[in-house]
């Protein structure tokens, strides 16, 4: 049997899970043993195929909608998590939107879109799932951001400022929760061969791609091994921390 420090033997919530690097995310977990809370807001029938992935892979996997927007939904959500397994031992943020454009052209609402969901959607969870960790004195919450925090991306200024909060949010909390046994940490993932990058103009990304010094999109299970390390005992000393996966991009 696993032990329960150790990825296979814990309860995973993994937000924006029905698609893309979340789903990647949650396999990866659910490959280990672990059972995982798949986190979706409206594209229920993709989470449902996530599941149906795990499963045929011989994991276990939970559907779990909510609204990370919504702190309500939020703790609801939690709550029959809480009710269902008693415990809630690795949060992973990684729901996300972008919303292109110039910045001098958009509205205060698609400026505010990637920041509802990326960084007040984050806070949102680490608040819920903060009261069971922090009561055990054990837990760990992995955010997932992008290099466009450290970056520039034109057109993804809105994204950017979330994703530059996101690591911001990720080393205070780090620092207050330390003592109390739960470990905060941030994954920043360059251009991918899914999800957000994938919906790309091919040009664009084909002029991307070159700037990258390794030449290639990284892939949903490179970050999730990353993910899996910064939620395990093996980054027992690490906190605090946005780590760059990114191929060189940003070197």
């Amino acid at each position: 049997m696993k032990e329960p420090n150790e990825p296979g033997g814990r309860v995973v919530l993994v937000t924006g899970a029905s698609r893309g690097l979340g789903a990647g995310i949650a396999l990866a977990f659910a490959r280990t043993g672990a059972q995982v809370y798949l986190g979706y807001r409206r594209r229920e029938r993709e989470a449902g195929a996530v599941a149906q992935a795990i499963s045929e892979a011989g994991g276990r996997a939970v559907l779990l909608g909510f609204d990370v927007t919504d702190f309500a939904s939020v703790q609801a959500a939690v709550e029959r998590l809480m009710q269902a397994e008693q415990r809630l031992d690795v949060l992973v943020n990684c729901a996300g939107v972008v919303q292109d454009g110039w910045l001098a052209l958009q509205s205060a609402e698609d400026f505010r879109a990637p920041i509802d969901v990326s960084l007040l959607g984050a806070f949102h969870c680490c608040r819920a799932a903060l009261g069971g960790m922090l009561s055990r004195r054990t837990g760990a919450i992995v955010n997932v951001g992008s290099v466009a925090a450290i970056h520039a991306s034109p057109g993804q200024a809105g994204y950017a400022a979330a994703k530059a909060g996101l690591s911001a949010l990720t080393r205070t909390l780090a620092v207050e929760v330390a003592a109390s046994g739960v470990r905060v940490n941030a994954v920043l993932p360059g251009l991918l061969a899914t999800g957000m990058a994938v919906r790309l103009d091919q040009r664009k990304l084909r002029e991307r791609q070159a700037h990258i010094p390794l030449g290639r999109l990284g892939t949903a299970a490179e970050v999730a091994e990353l993910v899996l390390f910064l939620a395990s005992d093996r980054a027992s000393y690490i906190i605090g921390q946005s780590i760059v996966i990114d191929g060189g991009l940003t070197a």
